[in-house]
């Protein structure tokens, strides 16, 4: 599922990334890799945008534009390794706040960016009534960038890269369908339509990492583990290259992964605790993990019941490293991960999340008992309802 790389650092060209979004995520996971591939020689900065009116998120912006570094202090287990280390992240190179700045964004916008990244949060694309591109400055991230990517077509400048993480299946063709019909109600200019199709290169991606807190005034706190998956598209040239950035053929099976194993055992922990009546004596993931009843009865589900059912379905996935990294994730000494938090919307949690695996095992031959007991009505807190297979 994942292409051999086909560069390297020394052979990638310069890449300039604009950033929309200054959240502790992508300070602590694209912003960390973009550091990690320059200091390994890779020719590569962030220009980070903060796009809301939120207090905070200009004083972030802020302390960013005055600071060469921020750091991230990585906290956690990773391939055995307990690690608690502090980095220096220095690939944002400027910083700037949209509705201060925005004559520079649009110059750095048309002059210099080759590739473009958010992190908006999942409602993040949605345009509220009234805004439009033909503002001043949009309040939308999507008018945002209809407006931006429209002054570069207008300064007849090649198409751009777009690598949006907000978590939403199919990420980018969602951004780009909004974007082309802010571009059509706005513009009418076919021209523009199709240099945003034929020209810009949108990029569906999937980020994992849990960045747990922020640092004043600013910066991260982030597990070590870290993944960024992106996938081939034609016309696509990755802006740097990282161990934990993987180019692949198809995110689908990455996604499945994440939700059927590392998801799904989230949603089994607070099933589980729920039926032994221990939430309020355990209430952390990582407490959760050293009572056997509910660690080591995870650790079987995932090994004996849902990785041979999924190494069926998806082969190639590697899914017992993956199931090797959860548990090291899960028994982080530093992560105070609440089941009461993971616990909300616990119904379409386990339907979404557990009831397709026992329908493919059911398609399999197989039978999971750990796994079908947290479906089991008389784990639920509200009435049952019939499992689905979405």
């Amino acid at each position: 599922m994942t292409l051999a790389p086909t560069e390297t650092p020394a052979t990638l060209p310069q890449a300039t990334l604009m950033q929309f979004g200054v959240g502790r995520f992508l300070l602590a996971h694209v912003d960390l890799f973009a550091s990690q591939a320059r200091s390994a020689g890779g020719d590569v900065e962030i220009i980070a945008v903060q796009t809301s009116d939120r207090p905070a998120g200009r004083g972030k912006a802020r302390a960013l534009a005055q600071a060469a570094s921020y750091p991230v202090q990585l906290r956690g287990r990773r391939h055995g390794e307990l690690i608690d280390t502090r980095l220096a992240v220095d690939s944002i190179t400027r910083s700037l706040v949209a509705a201060e700045d925005w004559a520079e964004v649009h110059r750095s916008f048309c002059n210099d960016v080759t590739h473009v990244v958010s992190n908006t949060s999942e409602s993040g694309y949605l345009v509220a009534t009234g805004d439009s591109p033909l503002a001043p400055c949009p309040v939308s991230f999507p008018a945002k960038l209809t407006q931006l990517l429209k002054a570069r077509f207008d300064a007849d400048r090649p198409g751009v890269a777009l690598l949006p993480c907000e978590l939403l299946t199919e990420n980018a063709g969602v951004l780009r369908d909004v974007v082309l019909g802010l571009a059509r109600d706005s513009y009418q200019d076919a021209a523009f339509e199709q240099w945003l199709t034929a020209e810009c290169v949108w990029v569906p991606t999937l980020v994992d990492r849990i960045v747990s807190a922020e640092l004043e005034p600013v910066g991260a706190v982030a597990e070590p583990y870290g993944l960024w998956a992106i996938q081939q598209v034609d016309g696509l040239t990755l802006p740097f290259r990282h161990d934990d950035v993987l180019l692949v053929e198809d995110l689908g099976p990455y996604e499945r992964r994440k939700l059927h194993l590392l998801n799904l055992a989230h949603t089994w922990l607070v099933a589980r605790a729920r039926q032994l009546g221990v939430m309020e004596q355990l209430p952390l993931v990582r407490q959760a993990m050293e009572d056997p009843r509910l660690g080591g009865e995870l650790i079987a589900m995932l090994r004996e019941e849902v990785v041979p059912v999924l190494d069926h379905e998806y082969p190639g996935m590697a899914l017992d490293e993956y199931v090797d990294s959860i548990i090291e994730r899960f028994c982080n000494p530093w992560l105070d991960h609440q089941l009461v938090d993971i616990a909300q919307n616990h119904e379409q949690k386990l339907e979404r999340r557990l009831a397709p695996v026992l329908a493919i095992a059911r398609r399999q031959g197989r039978a999971l008992p750990r796994l079908a007991a947290a479906l089991a009505p008389h784990t639920r807190d509200t009435r049952a309802t019939p499992p689905s297979a979405q």
